[in-house]
């Protein structure tokens, strides 16, 4: 029996993409509204948003080449791993709705030895419907926390102008 396809030669563009936005990388993960994502109004219920919100950082962190599968195995060396939330701050803008294409854009902020602070940004046509500022930490199958691997921490790095 043959394996499925690798889905990022298949789709190229199923995990995004990432973009140079003023010397940083800038993920963006379009979205399309289904109905299961709406609720009894018709429009996107809230914790949608953080399904889509975690979407984006998992293809963004994938991107820049940290796979959750490898990290949970302990590829390259390293501990087995994982990235968890720690804290969320969520505003929610306006609405969305059925059918509407979403752009989710996830944006490293800052970092710390073992903390990654991502600005999310969910918008249609430019104009922005929800805003996440989430922290996540890198902890090891025990649960302690673990240091970012330097690639990541290079390649979260503003590039010179």
């Amino acid at each position: 029996m043959s394996q499925p396809p690798e889905p990022t030669r298949s789709w190229p563009d199923l995990a995004g993409r990432l973009v140079e936005d003023a010397g940083r990388r800038r993920h963006v993960l379009p979205i399309r509204v289904y109905f299961e994502d709406t609720d009894f109004s018709g429009l996107v219920y809230h914790a949608t948003y953080l399904r889509w919100c975690e979407r984006g950082r998992s293809d963004f962190l994938r991107l820049m080449g940290n796979d959750h599968q490898a990290l949970i195995a302990g590829a390259s060396g390293r501990e087995p791993a994982a990235f968890v939330v720690r804290r969320m701050h969520l505003e929610y803008l306006k609405p969305a709705r059925i059918d509407e294409v979403l752009e989710v854009a996830t944006r490293a902020k800052e970092s710390t030895a073992a903390t990654l602070v991502l600005d999310q940004r969910i918008s249609r046509g430019g104009v922005e419907l929800f805003t996440a500022e989430v922290m996540v930490v890198l902890i090891s199958a025990s649960g302690k926390p673990m240091r970012l691997s330097t690639a990541l921490r290079e390649a979260l790095q503003p590039k010179p102008a």
